[in-house]
């Protein structure tokens, strides 16, 4: 089973986005029995939470259901269980170097670089308005499909 652990800051926003656009690609792709997806945030705000209601509702508006998702916190030990470990930007990227073990920080990986999009970074949306939910599913949907083919390609699947 290949792991894929999307991360952001607080798991409500970004990383959950994420984590139900790469599912349904993963879902697509015939592909459920061999990539378990997961996300986590590097601070603990909102464990247990479901992701925010405007994430869920642009994700909804394009096919993608969040509502099964909580928060969870990245600990050490999530991030020696999984495979790829994504982060939205440099801020969840140094954070997260600083949660997992030494031995998992070449898992670490931006999820924008698995994408053609001339951004480097998914930008937080929560304190802007409803268009930057759709952004960051613009941003989420290129390069979800591209981190499939790579996966699907290193691992002969």
């Amino acid at each position: 089973m290949i792991k894929v652990l999307f991360i952001c800051m607080g798991n409500i926003c970004r990383s959950p986005t994420a984590h139900g656009v790469f599912q349904h690609h993963v879902n697509e792709a015939g592909l459920s029995d061999a990539i378990l997806v997961d996300s986590a945030g590097t601070h603990s705000y909102h464990i247990g939470h479901s992701p925010d209601s405007r994430s869920q509702a642009a994700a909804l508006q394009r096919g993608f259901d969040l509502s099964e998702q909580r928060a969870q916190k990245l600990t050490s030990e999530l991030g020696s269980e999984f495979d790829y470990l994504i982060v939205m930007d440099d801020t969840n990227f140094n954070d997260a170097k600083s949660i997992i073990a030494a031995a998992d920080i070449d898992k670490l990986q931006y999820l924008l670089s698995f994408s053609d999009d001339s951004e480097k970074f998914v930008p937080d949306p929560y304190y802007g308005g409803d268009s930057g939910f759709e952004q960051v599913l613009d941003l989420v949907e290129n390069a979800s499909s591209s981190l499939l083919e790579s996966i699907k390609e290193k691992h002969n699947l």
